[in-house]
C-alpha cells in the first residue's frame, strides 16, 4: 500500500448518496466538516501532503448547518477505513503527523488525540480512533449523538482512557487555528450535558473517581 493520501470534497447533501455504498478509503478516513471552503482547502492540502500516511481527506460543505458532531457521525456512518479520524478547517498540520499517529497507537490503543497546542493530550479535540472500538461506543455513531458543538470528544476521551486504550504523541501534530478560541464560550446545553451524564459515569463505563475530575 502507498502513502498517497487523497482529498474529496462533498456537500452535507451529496453524502446522503453514499448511503448504500459507503465510501472506502484504505487506512484512514479523515473526517472534516467545513464552512469555509478556501480554509478546508488549504488544511486538507497541508494535511495530505504531510501525512506519510494512506487514506483519505473527506472534506464535508456543512450547507445545511447540521453542525460539526451532526456531520462527524454521518460521516462515520456512511465510510468505511480501518480508521476513522476527525478535524476541522482550522487544523494546521505537522510533517508526518498520521505517520505519528498511527505508530503511537500501535496495536493496543484504539483512540489518540493530536497535539492541538492547547490540551497536550488532557482531551481529543481532534482525534484518531480504530473503527472496530469506536463503532461500540454509542450504537453505531462516532460521537455521543445528543451533543450538539461541545463535550463529544472529552466524553470519548474519558471513555478510552478508563479502558486504558488512550494515546497521546505530541510529535503527531495538528494545530487547532482559531484565534478567537480562548475567548469563546462552550455551548451551555452540551455542557449541562456533559455534567449529567459523568454523574452516571457515562452509562457507566467511566468508574475511576480521578478520570471523572478530569474534565469539569
Amino acid at each position: 500500500m502507498g502513502q498517497t493520501m487523497q482529498i474529496q470534497y462533498l456537500t452535507s447533501k451529496e453524502l446522503a448518496v453514499y448511503e448504500n455504498g459507503p465510501l472506502l478509503a484504505g487506512g484512514v478516513l479523515v473526517a472534516m466538516p467545513f464552512t469555509n471552503a478556501d480554509h478546508a482547502q488549504r488544511a486538507a492540502k497541508l494535511m495530505a501532503s504531510r501525512a506519510s500516511a494512506p487514506g483519505m481527506i473527506l472534506c464535508i460543505h456543512d450547507q445545511a448547518e447540521e453542525g460539526f458532531i451532526a456531520l462527524i457521525n454521518r460521516a462515520f456512518v456512511k465510510t468505511q477505513s480501518a480508521y476513522f479520524a476527525y478535524v476541522a478547517q482550522d487544523a494546521l498540520a505537522g510533517r508526518d503527523w498520521l505517520k505519528e499517529a498511527l505508530t503511537a497507537m500501535g496495536d493496543r490503543k484504539n483512540f489518540l488525540g493530536f497535539n492541538d497546542g492547547k490540551w497536550a493530550g488532557a482531551l481529543a479535540g481532534f482525534g484518531l480512533a480504530r473503527r472496530s472500538w469506536a463503532t461500540q461506543n454509542y450504537g453505531g455513531d462516532f460521537f455521543y449523538p445528543a451533543y450538539k458543538r461541545h463535550y463529544a470528544d472529552a466524553e470519548l476521551t474519558l471513555l478510552a482512557m478508563q479502558a486504558d486504550a488512550y494515546a497521546y504523541e505530541p510529535n503527531s501534530l495538528l494545530v487547532e487555528v482559531d484565534w478567537d478560541k480562548d475567548a469563546s464560550a462552550v455551548d451551555a446545553d452540551d455542557r449541562s450535558l456533559f455534567l449529567e451524564r459523568k454523574k452516571k459515569g457515562f452509562d457507566g463505563r467511566v468508574s475511576n473517581p480521578t478520570l471523572l475530575n478530569h474534565i469539569k
